[in-house]
């Protein structure tokens, strides 16, 4: 969010000295980053541990379901990835 708001906001007309503000989020950046990396370990441990599809007590999960589930979290894995290498490729951008 304190990378990508910026732009987001330049293009819809905010001025730069407005924007050059909003440092709120970055002190916070490392402890987000930390916790977003836990979530997807946690998220693809769920989907790719053995007998994700079966769990004892459970119904099990239509194996398509699993399969369109796990190209969802790649998904999203791949652009929270973007999301946290933005300052650092946002020069090539810009």
């Amino acid at each position: 969010m304190c990378c990508v708001l910026p732009l987001l906001l330049v293009s819809l007309g905010a001025s730069g000295a407005w924007i050059a503000n909003l440092t709120a989020l970055d002190a916070w950046r490392p402890w987000l980053t930390v916790a977003a990396l836990l979530f997807l370990t946690v998220a693809f441990w769920t989907f790719y541990q053995p007998g994700a599809a079966c769990r004892a007590g459970r119904d099990c999960v239509d194996p398509q379901v699993l399969q369109r589930r796990r190209r969802w979290l790649w998904a999203a894995a791949v652009l929270i990835a973007l999301l946290l290498l933005f300052p650092y490729y946002v020069v090539w951008i810009l």
